[in-house]
């Protein structure tokens, strides 16, 4: 790099300085290869504010973290991340005025989209809807891909004890399926839930992982999958607990049919719209445990940022290329090729009124 061993020959640029300015403009130009984080959330003033007068910011047992556009984009630029993927986090802003509800949903998707144009290329979203109210949500759906061009749709496991896979969903999941919609799947507070146990152990224990497999079984329960299959989903926390409980399915799946209690799905072919993030820790056993269900190209990485603190999740990262190199996935694909080609604009059609 001429340019730079010619600053090196001038004495007023200390040779140290050249060489870390050098690496800033590497560093910066590999960016366009750099990591896209599917699993990140954006607290939005709107959404802070109604859940705060509401009382409910310790709704899920953690509290509200702060966040602001400028330390998220700090935090990636340390990271290398390229791009993120912005969704609302728990808990869902719906407290029986369904009109203040659809408000404050609107406001948030257009606050995300928002900061997407502001920084092109660093943030995609996934628009939030205003569940449980159903009606509503379809009207929203269809105005955030159609008219905000969101990147995709995230669904909460349950709304309001309305699950995933509930037929009196069906109705949204035709229009998701008619867009060929991404959807981001993020566990909430279970509904029912017993309070003297979540006392004792925050939802993001154990919770949060039974409750996103609660809703993917429910939604193999109402062969949603095969109904819907141009719908693809973004399983949170390395699939949770699903790599232990389709094993378990599988093998109950027979003697489950025969009596009438369950569809006889396909569960090899329900598992193809199914990507799963690597937020958390994961170990080569749990990647090589994701692998017996999926496929390496469903593997993404997601931070879980700003819930995780920045520390520890510099640390996750840093070990995690040697994790995927030790369960055999390629890590350019996990780390952001995947992701790219999920979210690849042409993957879902402009207009959808039919």
């Amino acid at each position: 790099m001429p340019f730079f061993r010619d600053m090196a020959r001038q004495t007023v640029w200390p040779v140290s300085l050249v060489f870390l300015l050098a690496f800033l403009v590497l560093a910066r130009a590999a960016s366009a290869e750099g990591l896209v984080d599917v699993h990140s959330h954006a607290l939005v003033p709107v959404y802070r504010d109604y859940v705060n007068a509401h009382n409910a910011g310790l709704e899920e047992t953690f509290p509200l973290p702060s966040w602001d556009v400028e330390r998220h984009l700090a935090f990636m630029d340390r990271m290398g991340i390229a791009t993120s993927v912005l969704t609302l986090p728990a808990p869902l802003p719906a407290y029986g005025d369904t009109a203040r509800t659809r408000a404050i949903v609107r406001s948030a998707n257009r606050a995300f989209r928002n900061i997407r144009d502001r920084y092109p290329g660093r943030f995609l979203f996934c628009a939030s809807l205003p569940l449980p109210d159903v009606k509503a949500a379809v009207a929203e759906a269809r105005y955030a891909l159609e008219e905000l061009g969101a990147d995709g749709i995230r669904l909460a496991t349950n709304s309001r004890g309305l699950y995933l896979g509930d037929p009196a969903l069906d109705e949204l999941m035709a229009y998701l399926d008619r867009a060929k919609a991404v959807v981001i799947l993020h566990p909430h507070r279970p509904d029912p839930v017993s309070e003297a146990t979540t006392a004792a152990t925050p939802l993001a224990v154990y919770e949060y992982p039974a409750e996103t497999t609660r809703a993917i079984v429910n939604m193999l329960a109402h062969d949603t999958f095969r109904r819907f299959p141009n719908i693809r989903y973004v399983v949170p926390h390395c699939g949770s607990f699903l790599p232990l409980a389709l094993p378990r399915i599988k093998s109950l799946l027979p003697a489950l049919v025969q009596r009438g209690l369950f569809p006889d799905v396909d569960l090899k072919a329900s598992l193809k719209s199914l990507y799963f993030d690597l937020a958390g820790s994961p170990t080569p056993q749990v990647v090589r445990a994701l692998l017996d269900i999926t496929t390496a190209d469903h593997l993404l990485y997601g931070s879980d940022y700003p819930y995780v603190p920045d520390k520890t999740l510099e640390g996750i990262l840093a070990g995690l290329g040697q994790t995927l190199e030790e369960a055999g996935v390629p890590r350019d694909r996990a780390l952001f090729g995947n992701a790219r080609a999920l979210f690849a604009k042409e993957a879902a059609p402009k207009d959808v009124r039919n």
